[in-house]
């Protein structure tokens, strides 16, 4: 059944209940959302409602005039509830959120690494439905970003501890922040959680969480292998042949972080813009002697990413 098809059914009181589950929501209050999503998101409902409705809804438009005289910050907020839509609220596995403070701006400050790309939303979402392949595990993140998969890890998976790790100095400021907004606590600096046994004292639940600056040119095996990685991820970080060549001598070098007579698992997810850079990706990692195979799509859709791209996720075998 369509929305407008239900507004015509249930009348004002479906669209106030939109609303105080949307833009009204307490996450979004706190943590306001950008203004021109906020604006498009309540033109487009007054739009539906107008379609089966004569009467106007004053809470609507009150909305919206809210929108129309505020200014757009360089920074705004994105907030995801971890939820499994196949469960009934009653039995969720999570009933926690994520929220975020991103760029405004697509590329800012030299760098793509202020917001969340498709492929981070995705490793999310797999990891919710594979929370084995993290649990009591030590896992090191490459390329963060705004932080989204290893927040949603972070809560859900209860891995051991958690890496997150970029080179860009604005990303590693703005993954800090958002690792603090979430309610997580850091490491006082950048070595390796493993280093750290019993320091992370304000509940054995939480993982340990550290940011660390990693530079995928100059990053030595000894680095690397200080961190003591069960698994590694990376979401979004197949964008041009350069980055593709650094990230697989990260990848090489990280086959030789044995722990208990094993290399790390693996998981690098990515929506496929241009085949030929994810060929040269698969070319790349065959050359470096590291076989992968296609981690099985998983079920549930939980966040909002383009419905026409296509994401996958290589399991590695390093």
């Amino acid at each position: 059944m369509s929305l407008e098809e239900k507004l015509r059914d249930s009348g004002s009181e479906l669209l106030l209940d939109i609303l105080q589950k949307t833009v009204k929501h307490p996450l979004c209050v706190k943590h306001p959302p950008s203004v021109k999503y906020a604006r498009c998101f309540l033109s487009e409902l007054i739009r539906k409602h107008e379609a089966v409705h004569e009467e106007p809804l004053d809470e609507l438009y009150e909305a919206l005039a809210e929108t129309l005289t505020a200014k757009e910050p360089p920074q705004c907020h994105r907030s995801y509830l971890l939820l499994d839509y196949s469960l009934p609220v009653s039995i969720q596995p999570s009933g926690d959120s994520v929220t975020l403070s991103e760029s405004t701006a697509i590329v800012s400050h030299g760098t793509t690494g202020l917001v969340t790309w498709n492929a981070a939303l995705y490793l999310a979402e797999w990891a919710i439905e594979n929370p084995e392949a993290f649990t009591h595990r030590t896992v090191l993140e490459l390329g963060s970003g705004a932080g989204l998969t290893g927040l949603a890890i972070c809560k859900v998976c209860r891995p051991r501890a958690y890496v997150f790790s970029d080179c860009h100095s604005h990303v590693l400021e703005q993954l800090r922040g958002n690792v603090l907004l979430n309610g997580l606590l850091l490491e006082p600096d950048v070595t390796a959680p493993a280093q750290h046994p019993g320091h992370n004292t304000h509940n054995s639940e939480s993982p340990r969480v550290t940011v660390a600056q990693l530079d995928w040119d100059i990053v030595t095996a000894p680095q690397l292998a200080a961190f003591q990685p069960d698994v590694v991820v990376a979401a979004d970080v197949l964008y041009c042949p350069e980055t593709i060549h650094s990230l697989v001598r990260v990848l090489q070098r990280l086959s030789a972080c044995q722990k208990d007579q094993r290399a790390p698992d693996a998981y690098v997810a990515f929506t496929i813009r241009n085949p030929e850079t994810c060929q040269l990706f698969t070319t790349e990692l065959g050359k470096a002697g590291i076989s992968w195979e296609t981690a099985p799509r998983h079920n549930q859709k939980l966040f909002p990413y383009e419905e026409h791209s296509e994401t996958a996720i290589l399991k590695l075998i390093l």
